[in-house]
């Protein structure tokens, strides 16, 4: 591939995540806000809810290697992954739009964001799958796959952090759309939906990948193919460990944990936790910015050691404060600082860990003859999917052991009274006020616990298993690059 078709990729390749990442933000990290906050549940239903969420995940441990296969043996005059991108993306965009633009309550309620939940889960991983899966095809060199990487990252990180700053101002407080949480989901969700398609297009207009493995013949979608190029790569096994523990750890505070947390502690207001996630997020956008740069400064293995301290620094940071200080607005500062320490450490963490699992093609074409790259980039997806079920596990667990719904309920009544609108805006804000004030101490360390303590002992394991069992490190990879080249 051409110096002038590279330079092209590595604009138009990252445009075209923007929007996929706003959705994901979207269901990922307020799914379970917006029913909390719009709907009032009885534990069984925040029970059900839950394990829709880790059902679906189950089934993405089946539908994203057989996405990859599938993609794997697609022949097109498309080539391979712009199809099924372009089919992901726009059908995702209806079914989100249809979940956050329901009247739908109670166990009808439920049944509906189940169907929602399984259909979102088939359509995201189209596109996903898809998408991620052309970054070996862009480049097999080391130097411009972390360019590629990276810049990638950067620019999902923008979509994700748009979207995590205008949700909650959005949805909550004194500035939510139409005057409630209902329908401001509604509207923001309608907005992304618009967007997204129209990011998609700089991928699939202005990207041109490798499609030299068109002309050998389809191979069959085989679960016994996915089965041994997963087990027979003990370097991808490896890395799916590491990866889930890291991704499960890191996405607990977005599951809701952080913004109760912070409406709890310091008011219902999105405009906090506006500030919260974009402070939280910026230091990150230097890694984004300068990841490859600094990655050939430091080996990976001493990167991981650096990006684990700081993040351990964050979240003691997190914890000291929110158990010794005040509920002032300095308090407020100096936590959201710990936040933006803890996520830069865990940030860091992930680029390392997405080029690890990407590296594992070449390492699987050295061991097997074979890079099976679809099948391979198909594990982050599912992986990521699979971590922010567990995230949304141990996040309701604290729910239900510090009865936060009790809470979150009576707001989510007022909530809809200011839909109707028998109660005014201030009434409502007023009435909000004095629910949280009613919430214990002992609710509030405990929400405390769970977003700092455990994603930073889940961060060390990673760290620890990472340094130790994995070998591809870059003088390895390139010994590896260097036999294939030659072959």
């Amino acid at each position: 591939m051409d110096e002038k078709q590279m330079k092209k990729n590595l604009i138009n390749y990252p445009l075209g995540t923007v929007g996929r990442d706003m959705i994901y933000a979207l269901f990922t990290n307020f799914i379970l806000l917006f029913i909390m906050y719009t709907r009032n549940l009885t534990n069984a239903q925040l029970g059900a809810v839950t394990a829709i969420m880790v059902a679906a995940r189950i089934f993405d441990a089946f539908n994203d290697p057989i996405m990859g296969n599938i993609i794997e043996r697609t022949r097109s005059r498309y080539g391979k992954y712009k199809p099924w991108l372009l089919i992901g993306v726009l059908s995702t965009c209806v079914v989100v739009t249809m979940m956050f633009n329901t009247n739908l309550d109670g166990w009808n309620f439920i049944i509906f964001f189940g169907i929602m939940y399984f259909a979102y889960s088939i359509t995201y991983t189209m596109n996903d799958i898809s998408y991620w899966g052309m970054v070996p095809a862009l480049s097999s060199d080391g130097e411009m796959r972390d360019k590629v990487t990276a810049r990638t990252t950067l620019f999902a990180g923008i979509g994700n952090v748009l979207a995590s700053v205008a949700i909650p101002i959005f949805t909550t407080g004194a500035y939510a759309l139409g005057g409630s949480a209902k329908t401001g989901y509604g509207r923001i969700a309608l907005i992304i939906c618009i967007i997204t398609p129209i990011f998609i297009c700089f991928t699939m207009l202005g990207v041109k990948e490798r499609r030299d493995d068109m002309e050998t013949p389809a191979p069959p979608v085989s679960f016994k193919k996915i089965w041994t190029t997963i087990t027979g790569n003990d370097q991808l096994l490896w890395m799916c460990l590491i990866f889930l523990l890291q991704e499960t750890g890191n996405g607990i505070v977005l599951t809701g944990l952080g913004s109760n947390y912070i409406y709890f502690e310091f008011g219902y207001e999105g405009g906090l936790y506006s500030t919260f996630t974009t402070i939280g997020m910026a230091a990150t956008a230097v890694l984004m910015i300068f990841y490859p740069a600094i990655s050939k400064k430091f080996h990976r293995n001493k990167m991981v050691l650096y990006m684990g301290i700081i993040g351990t620094v964050g979240y003691i940071i997190q914890l000291v404060v929110g158990l010794f200080m005040a509920a002032t607005m300095t308090k407020f500062w100096i936590f959201t600082i710990g936040f933006m320490l803890a996520n830069f450490g865990q940030y860091g963490l992930y680029l390392i860990m997405m080029i690890s699992i990407i590296n594992t093609v070449e390492y699987n074409e050295w061991k097997h003859g074979n890079r099976d790259e679809a099948i391979i980039t198909s594990m982050r997806p599912f992986l990521t999917k699979l971590a922010s079920a567990l995230s949304v596990m141990i996040a309701s667990l604290s729910y239900m052991i510090f009865r936060v719904t009790a809470f979150t309920n009576q707001i989510s009544s007022l909530e809809n009274q200011a839909e109707r609108g028998a109660i005014t805006a201030e009434q409502r804000s007023s009435m909000i006020a004095d629910v949280i004030a009613n919430v214990a101490g002992t609710q509030k360390t405990g929400l405390l616990i769970f977003m700092t303590v455990v994603p930073c002992l889940m961060m060390i394991l990673c760290c620890a298993l990472y340094r130790k069992f994995y070998i591809l490190d870059e003088t390895k990879y390139e010994k590896i690059c260097k036999e294939l080249g030659q072959k």
